[in-house]
């Protein structure tokens, strides 16, 4: 089986790879985009693992006139950037030292070693610039069956980095096998070890806790979260039930993360995910709405086209609700909507504090009327 891909025919990456081979060492595709080349997926990053270290591999990429970035040296990575597209260049690693959260990692000269300290067999697929595949673990089946498949002993690659729990059920809900299930041994190992969770910054469980909830369907994989007992350790208090319903109704509509978020409630959950001020506040407004009583078009109003929507499909989730017929089109209505009253048009009739008072209780008045009341019926 061989991996193909315009990425892989791309000159500057071929360049690159003639570059290292003409000094006598690998140069391997790895990870993400084999994984992606072999199930049709589209690549995004291109790494290369080598077994010339990582000055060694800053020199000679310089001296072909690539630009070089040291991003991450210290660990064998540099980043080269080859006619105008960024390659990942590590070095051949294995693991000397873990703690649950970072590793002390020695150079190698062994793809075999660099692939058994990978997370899931499907990443631990290589190929040459020629597209030739080299499956060191025997991963292949696994990718194929679309089956996120721990490398080795489960317990032993969470105890190496616990993201590695949360990355497993990400996996699943991405590249998954939804007919297939998840692996037992892989979910039986993150229930053992999701206490582990918890000693994981928040800004590594809030970035991947995004990604997976961007996945085109994520219910099953966080239903499984959820009956492993993760989820309650990453968000306490959270329900996932609602969150399949919210993915059947969002047919046709493209996936916000933060949305699906919204519908699993639980506690601080923006300042467990470490979330932005932003999408906290955004989080914040649509959950408040998921138990209103505004219309399509009010919401559209009040929140805005986008968290609008959000709204309207996280309550119709929450409530198990069908969505009204045309809703989408009143949520745009509501957007562009423009409240017929100024503070200006109640001047004569109340000042001070209690102007801000009767124009909101005219606002309210005009909501709950769906938008309709006009300016004349709102002074009458």
């Amino acid at each position: 089986m061989k991996v193909t891909g315009d990425w892989l025919r791309h000159p500057g990456t071929q360049a690159l790879c003639r570059v290292l081979e003409g000094a006598g060492h690998q140069a391997l595709f790895v990870g993400g985009c084999v994984r992606n080349a072999l199930m049709g997926v589209p690549v995004s990053d291109i790494d290369i693992a080598t077994d010339a270290g990582p000055e060694n591999v800053s020199v000679l990429a310089e001296n072909a006139g690539f630009k070089v970035v040291p991003t991450g040296i210290d660990h064998g990575t540099v980043t080269v950037i080859a006619e105008g597209v960024a390659h990942e260049v590590t070095t051949f690693r294995r693991d000397v030292q873990t703690d649950g959260r970072h590793a002390v990692v020695a150079f190698s000269h062994r793809v075999e070693e660099d692939a058994a300290r990978r997370d899931f067999t499907m990443n631990a697929l290589y190929a040459d610039r020629h597209g030739v595949l080299i499956d060191p673990l025997g991963g292949l089946p696994d990718l194929l069956a679309r089956r996120v498949r721990f490398v080795g002993a489960p317990d032993a690659r969470i105890a190496e980095d616990y993201l590695r729990i949360l990355r497993f059920f990400r996996f699943h809900a991405h590249y998954g096998d939804p007919a297939g299930g998840i692996d037992g041994e892989g979910l039986a190992a993150c229930a053992a070890n999701s206490a582990g969770i918890e000693t994981l910054s928040r800004e590594r469980i809030g970035a991947e806790m995004c990604k997976l909830l961007a996945a085109p369907d994520p219910a099953p994989a966080v239903a499984s979260m959820a009956a492993a007992g993760v989820l309650a350790v990453v968000l306490p208090g959270a329900d996932a039930r609602a969150l399949g319903p919210l993915v059947h109704l969002e047919s046709g509509l493209v996936p916000r993360w933060l949305r699906r978020l919204a519908v699993l409630g639980g506690r601080d959950v923006a300042d467990r995910l470490r979330l932005s001020r932003r999408d906290s506040a955004d989080l914040g407004r649509i959950r408040d709405e998921t138990g209103g009583v505004l219309t399509s078009a009010a919401l559209g109003f009040v929140l805005g086209d986008a968290l609008g929507v959000d709204a309207v499909l996280a309550r119709a989730a929450v409530m198990e609700q069908p969505l009204a017929e045309g809703w989408a089109a009143e949520v745009a209505r509501g957007a562009a909507a423009e409240f017929p009253l100024r503070a200006a048009d109640l001047i004569d009739r109340v000042q001070g504090p209690a102007l801000g008072a009767a124009l909101e209780a005219a606002r309210q008045r005009w909501l709950a009327s769906n938008l309709t009341l006009t300016r004349a019926q709102l002074l009458g």
